[in-house]
C-alpha cells in the first residue's frame, strides 16, 4: 500500500485500511485485558480451595501429633516452618495487589486495568531498581531458600527443591532476540495492570502448590516408614465401653492397619495364649469375665514372625466395670437450652441400656433418625420437661428427667454484601447490593428471607422498600449522596426459609459511608 505514485482514490482507500486495522486492534486489546481478568479470578478461586486443603492437612497432622507426638513432631515442626514462609510471602503479595488496585473502583471492570504505570514507577526509577523492586525479589528469594534449606537434609525431597529453585528463580530472563534483561524487567516493566496482577495471582498459586506438595510428600514418606510391622499397634475394642459387675467382658484386638490376610502366630492376654479359633482374619476376639467395679487392665502381646525374627506387638488397655444404673443420661446436643420453633436435636440413653428399650416423652419431643436421637420443638412457656424411662434385661425400670430453658431466637443482624455494622462501599456497589439478615456465631445454621427494610440517606426522606433490593426511590436517595455520607437501613423486616410460625425480630440496622 505504500509504493508508486498513488491516486487520492487509493489514498482514501488505504487510511480506511489503517483505521480499520487500528479498530481490530482496539477490540483485541479488549478481549486480553477480560482474558487476563477471568483467569485471575479462576486463579483466587482455586487458590481459596488450595488455602483449605493445605489448612486441613496441617489440622490433620496437629491430631497425628497428639497421638503420636514422638513421631510425628518433628515432621510438624517441619511444616510449621514451612507454612509460616507461605503465610507470611503470601501476605506480601495481598497488601502489593491492594496498593496495585487501589485506585480501581470496579475489581471486576479488567478493561480499565490497561495501563502499566504503577508497578513501573513502584519497582523502577530511571531504568533501575527501587527499595521496593529490590524487596520483592528478596521477598521471593526468602521463600524459595527458606524451602530448600528446610528439605537440604531430606533425600527425598531433592526433586521438589530443585522444582522450588526454579520456579521462583529470579535471575536474567533471554528476549527471544537473545537479549539478556534483568528479571523484574522482563516480567513486570511495561504490562497491564490486569496481567501483572494475574502474574502475582499465579504467584501465590505456586506457593500454595509448593506447600500442598512439600507437605504431602513429608507424609507420603512418613506413611511408607509406616508400613512395616515394626510399626503396627494393637487396639483394644470392647463391645461396649463399660459393663456390669458380674458380666462378661466382649471385644476384640485389631491391628492399626487392618488386613484381612493378616494373622498372628501367638496372642498371649492377661498371662493366657488364646486358642487359634479366636484369631480370625485381621482380628483376634476376645471374651472372659469382666471382674468386680473398677478399672481394669488387659496387657499382653501378638507375635509376629519377619525373616528370622520374632516381632513382638505388646497389648495395652484398659476398660470400666460399673454397677447397674439407675437414672438416665439426657443431653441437649447443642447447649443446655432449646430454641422456641427450631428443632432442637437432643441425644436420650441410659448406659448400658440398648436404645429400642428406651422411650422419652415431652411436649415438643418426637423420635429422630439415628441411636438415642430425638428432635425438641418447643412452644410456648419458658421451660420444658424431658422424661426418660429404660427397661431392664430383667425387666425392671430405669427413669429419670431433665429440665431445659426454652429461648427465644436471637435478634438478627441487617447485611449488605454480608458485612454487618458499619460498612463503606461506593453509591454505584450500594444501589445494586442485596439486603440480607443474618446471626453470626448462631448454633443453628438459619437462612432469612427479607420482607421489607427502610432507607435513610442525608437530605432524604425515609424510604420503605418492600423485597430485599433496593427501590427506584432509594436508588434515586442514594445517587444524590456524596462522599462520606452514611446511609442508614434499618427497620428490616425477615422470615426464616422453612419454617413457619416464629416471629423473628426486627433486625438491627446497617450503616453504609458512601466512598
Amino acid at each position: 500500500m505504500a509504493g508508486g505514485k498513488l491516486s487520492p482514490r487509493q489514498k482514501m482507500i488505504n487510511l480506511m485500511y489503517l483505521i480499520f486495522i487500528a479498530m481490530l486492534a482496539l477490540n483485541m486489546s479488549k478481549e486480553v485485558l477480560s482474558a487476563f481478568g477471568l483467569m485471575n479470578a479462576k486463579l483466587e478461586k482455586s487458590n481459596d480451595a488450595a488455602t483449605q486443603r493445605n489448612s486441613d492437612f496441617m489440622v490433620g497432622l496437629a491430631d497425628k501429633v497428639e497421638e503420636q507426638r514422638a513421631k510425628y513432631q518433628p515432621l510438624k515442626e517441619q511444616a510449621d516452618k514451612i507454612s509460616v514462609l507461605a503465610d507470611e510471602f503470601n501476605a506480601y503479595i495481598i497488601d502489593l495487589k491492594g496498593k496495585m488496585t487501589a485506585e480501581v473502583d470496579d475489581k471486576t471492570d479488567y478493561e480499565v486495568m490497561d495501563k502499566g504505570d504503577f508497578l513501573d514507577e513502584y519497582f523502577f526509577v530511571g531504568g533501575e531498581l527501587k527499595s521496593e523492586g529490590q524487596e520483592f525479589k528478596d521477598k521471593i528469594a526468602e521463600f524459595r531458600d527458606g524451602v530448600v534449606g528446610i528439605l537440604a537434609d531430606n533425600p527425598q525431597m531433592q526433586d521438589i527443591s530443585k522444582d522450588v529453585l526454579a520456579k521462583f528463580s529470579t535471575g536474567e530472563e533471554e528476549t527471544r532476540d537473545g537479549i539478556k534483561k534483568e528479571w523484574l524487567d522482563y516480567h513486570y516493566k511495561g504490562f497491564p495492570l490486569i496481567a501483572s496482577l494475574t502474574k502475582m495471582t499465579q504467584l501465590q498459586a505456586d506457593v500454595k502448590t509448593t506447600q500442598s506438595e512439600v507437605l504431602s510428600s513429608m507424609l507420603a514418606g512418613k506413611l511408607k516408614i509406616e508400613a512395616s510391622l515394626t510399626n503396627f499397634e494393637a487396639i483394644v475394642v470392647p463391645e461396649k465401653t463399660a459393663f456390669f459387675s458380674g458380666e462378661n467382658f466382649k471385644g476384640k484386638i485389631i491391628l492399626g492397619k487392618k488386613d484381612n490376610t493378616l494373622s498372628a502366630d501367638k496372642v498371649i492376654i492377661n498371662g493366657r495364649e488364646l486358642s487359634a479359633e479366636s484369631m480370625q482374619a485381621g482380628q483376634t476376639l476376645l471374651e472372659f469375665p469382666a471382674g468386680a467395679v473398677g478399672e481394669r487392665n488387659i496387657v499382653g502381646e501378638f507375635q509376629f514372625k519377619e525373616g528370622d525374627s520374632i516381632i513382638k506387638i505388646p497389648v495395652k488397655s484398659s476398660y470400666a466395670v460399673v454397677s447397674k444404673p439407675n437414672s438416665a443420661v439426657i443431653a441437649a446436643d447443642k447447649m443446655n437450652v432449646v430454641y422456641r420453633g427450631l428443632a432442637n436435636p437432643m441425644t436420650v440413653s441410659i448406659p448400658g441400656i440398648p436404645d429400642n428399650r428406651v422411650s422419652a416423652s415431652g411436649t415438643g419431643l418426637r423420635k429422630g433418625s439415628g441411636t438415642g436421637k430425638y428432635i425438641m420443638t418447643p412452644g410456648g412457656g419458658k421451660e420444658v420437661k424431658i422424661n426418660a424411662t429404660g427397661t431392664m434385661t430383667d425387666g425392671s425400670k430405669v427413669s429419670s428427667s431433665q429440665t431445659f430453658r426454652i429461648k427465644d431466637i436471637p435478634k438478627p443482624m441487617a447485611t449488605v454484601r454480608k458485612e454487618s455494622g458499619y460498612v463503606k462501599m461506593p453509591k454505584s456497589s450500594l444501589v445494586k447490593t442485596t439486603v440480607g439478615v443474618g446471626l453470626p456465631d448462631f448454633l443453628f445454621d438459619l437462612k432469612f428471607n427479607v420482607n421489607s427494610f427502610k432507607v435513610k440517606a442525608p437530605g432524604s426522606a425515609t424510604i420503605v422498600v418492600n423485597g430485599s433490593r433496593m427501590n427506584s426511590q432509594a436508588q434515586a436517595a442514594i445517587n444524590k449522596a456524596r462522599s462520606g455520607d452514611v446511609i442508614a437501613i434499618f427497620d428490616v423486616k425477615s422470615s426464616i426459609q422453612g419454617v413457619s410460625g416464629i416471629s423473628v425480630k426486627d433486625a438491627s440496622a446497617v450503616s453504609v459511608e458512601i466512598q
